[in-house]
């Protein structure tokens, strides 16, 4: 078979997650390229090289190998700053690709500016590309404001990828919408896929045997809140909220908080630590917040599974990849009622849906779920189906290489039945 060519300019799948600029695309890259990897197509995966002792390839899996792309100072940069040394990027990757006597089938570009340096080498190597955003501008722009740190021209290049790309990926509904309404998007050229979990990372725990692991207190009601230490993420509303169910419904919940740039919990190397600690204190409740660190993807079931539901209220999110693995541990999910956590949570029936920036709202469900554990340990039960039934990285990988097989014009190695995203959403 051709290569297939996962492009992440930023977001390297080799890079921990949970850290400044290192999410939810990284999960989404080195997943999805294992599972390919798994299914027989050799994958590449181009990413800047931000360290000076990085190798040019690294093996990263079976079929799998990153290449670490000069362009910039090979150092860390943050993503806001890269978009001067996409050109750079673009030309050794071309270059790359076109020594590769294989060939490659298919582009696959992650984040805008992956985007501008694969339609460099799309238009001199007609290899097709197949794009997905992880975010857009323009949506980014509307939540963030003056905070955005991009510059306008994102804008612009984005709309270049909508026209000229083979296929736009949207990983959820919401996402669709946008592109079509904010970007003038083909409806035909979009594809629905979502993001996923794996099975063999995030599997249920038994509460007592993971909280035992992790030195939890048996039978106190626990918060989980996990991922990315940023502003948007809305972190600030759920440390609100644990005190708003103090005050409004004399509930004493803890709250974890896992994540930064540090595995032990430092406002130095995570400034956000600091911003969430005052208000921790004005709210009443330092006792009751515990930060914890950065922590390995192979810990990261044990905290979903010790946890008696898992909160996540970001501002805006365009899929949001903790609340699908939340939902594999067996635990419910009180999520934002925003962007892909909209289509993942089901309301009611595997957690619930609450405004952004709203403490009381999340305060109120928090107090439901802490006062039946029967009806939460329920939600977890169809949060886990669901998940299993339509959010597996090995089912994504399986669209995804009906995508790259569609667009490149070639068949795929089987055929998937797959149930429609607007059944995925109602289900």
């Amino acid at each position: 078979m051709r290569r297939i060519a996962l492009i992440s300019e930023h977001a390297s799948p080799l890079a921990g997650p949970g850290s400044v600029d290192s999410g939810g695309q990284n999960i989404y890259v080195a997943q999805l390229a294992r599972h390919l990897g798994k299914r027989g197509y050799p994958v590449d995966v181009f990413t800047r090289r931000d360290k000076g002792l990085l190798p040019d390839t690294v093996a990263m899996a079976p079929n799998v190998r990153v290449v670490h792309v000069p362009a910039g100072p090979a150092v860390h940069v943050p993503k806001e700053q890269l978009l001067p040394y996409m050109n750079a990027f673009g030309d050794y990757m071309t270059q790359f690709m076109a020594n590769e006597r294989a060939g490659y089938m298919v582009m696959h570009a992650n984040f805008f500016m992956s985007g501008l340096a694969a339609l460099r080498a799309k238009q001199s190597l007609g290899i097709p590309l197949v794009t997905t955003f992880h975010a857009l501008g323009k949506v980014r722009r509307l939540h963030q404001g003056t905070a955005d740190g991009f510059p306008d021209s994102r804008f612009a290049i984005e709309e270049q990828l909508v026209r000229e790309s083979d296929c736009i990926v949207a990983e959820c509904p919401q996402d669709r919408h946008d592109l079509i309404r904010l970007y003038d998007a083909n409806p035909s050229s979009i594809e629905t896929v979502p993001c996923g979990f794996d099975g063999d990372e995030f599997t249920p725990v038994p509460r007592a045997e993971a909280r035992r692991a992790l030195g939890w207190v048996p039978g106190e009601f626990s918060v989980l809140q996990l991922g990315r230490m940023v502003p948007r993420k809305g972190i600030d509303n759920v440390v609100r909220a644990i005190g708003e169910l103090r005050r409004a419904y004399g509930i004493r919940a803890r709250l974890y908080i896992v994540g930064g740039n540090s595995d032990q919990p430092s406002p130095a190397a995570t400034p956000e630590i600091g911003r969430l600690q005052k208000i921790a204190a004005e709210e009443g409740v330092s006792d009751l917040v515990t930060f914890v660190g950065r922590r390995g993807r192979d810990q990261l079931r044990l905290f979903y599974s010790a946890a008696n539901v898992f909160v996540t209220t970001p501002w805006y999110e365009p899929f949001g990849i903790t609340p699908v693995e939340a939902m594999a541990c067996g635990v419910p999910v009180v999520g934002a009622s925003v962007g892909g956590i909209r289509s993942t949570v089901l309301n009611g029936r595997t957690g619930y849906l609450v405004p952004p920036r709203d403490p009381a709202a999340l305060a109120a469900r928090l107090a439901r779920l802490a006062c039946d554990p029967i009806l939460a340990e329920r939600m977890g039960a169809a949060g886990r189906r669901r998940a299993d039934t339509h959010f597996t990285w090995a089912g994504v990988a399986a669209r995804m290489e009906s995508v790259y097989s569609r667009v490149a014009n070639v068949p795929a190695t089987e055929t998937v039945q797959q149930a429609p995203v607007a059944a995925q959403v109602a289900a």
